[in-house]
């Protein structure tokens, strides 16, 4: 491509997609952090895409890629596995310890075995032999795709988008679109460049609509449910209660049940610090009928 404005906005896009695609899933961890749980996050999702850096990484070294282009594979590796343990430690309840043990010889196998099919790879490179570098980006394409339909599966069986950050979906689909369009308007046409970002951008805008569906449009509702609520509700009683903002019902023996079961996608409900305030109340109110009642 002789034009250096083309050049230039394409080198950009192509910037932007190896940022996107290697801080992606730093807001994923964040959020499991600030939740102290990774409910509906899917532990098989991470593991497919730690995996899937493994062939990518390859690809990108034998064929000489830029730095930036090599380093990015081995972040979605350590990403990867970093949210994948999570999914353990919050859910399964594991030590820090624990969960050391098991990641760290992991890692250690994923990176033996990149480099010992990085040194195989450039023999069979210099021997014109172009099929396993093939093999490795194909590898890695349906790795990545396989990990976001596993989550395709969770949102058809809960009929919600849970545990996934909208946040980490939005900045991996803006990695697959600029990087899309820097292979479209390459000198030579990349096919399988194109199939390996096209799908997964189709692969995260099923997501976002999902989302819509399953997540945004029910919120709306309720939100202008409640609203006409609390109208009626200030024309009725002049104090109103702030306990029915958040309990639905008490359930037998004084215990509350929450309005969302489920954990949102991008926050949380129900606190623990929430429900000891309510249980500490429920107690206390019990303890004070009893007195009255010896009294009498």
């Amino acid at each position: 491509m002789d034009n250096p404005v083309a050049a230039n906005v394409l080198g950009t896009m192509g910037a932007v997609g190896i940022v996107c695609w290697s801080v992606q899933l730093i807001p994923q961890i964040i959020i499991n952090w600030r939740r102290h749980n990774a409910t509906g996050l899917q532990p098989t999702m991470m593991m497919l895409w730690a995996w899937a850096g493994v062939p990518l990484g390859v690809y990108n070294i034998v064929e000489d890629f830029n730095v930036a282009l090599r380093i990015q594979p081995q972040i979605l590796t350590f990403l990867s596995l970093a949210t994948w343990i999570q999914c353990y430690y919050y859910e399964r309840k594991w030590t820090v310890l624990r969960a050391l043990v098991v990641v760290t010889p992991i890692a250690v196998f994923m990176g033996g075995i990149q480099v010992a099919l990085v040194f195989s790879l450039r023999i069979a490179k210099h021997q014109h032999l172009q099929w396993p570098l093939t093999l490795m980006a194909v590898l890695s394409a349906v790795l990545l795709a396989a990990g976001v339909l596993r989550h395709y599966w969770d949102i058809y069986i809960h009929r919600t988008v849970r545990g996934i950050s909208f946040i980490f979906v939005g900045i991996d689909a803006m990695g697959d679109l600029t990087s899309l369009v820097s292979v479209l308007f390459q000198p030579t046409f990349d096919v399988l460049g194109l199939v390996i970002y096209g799908s997964e951008l189709i692969l995260w805008i099923g997501v976002f609509a999902c989302g819509g569906y399953y997540n945004f449009v029910p919120w709306v509702c309720k939100r202008l449910g409640r609203k006409g609520r609390n109208a009626g509700s200030e024309q009725a009683s002049p104090v109103p209660s702030r306990l029915s903002d958040h309990w639905s019902t008490m359930a037998e023996g004084g215990v509350p049940i929450a309005l969302h079961d489920l954990p949102s996608s991008t926050s949380v409900f129900r606190t623990p610090s929430e429900l000891d305030v309510v249980r500490a109340r429920t107690t206390i109110s019990r303890r004070s009928d009893s007195e009255d009642e010896e009294r009498a």
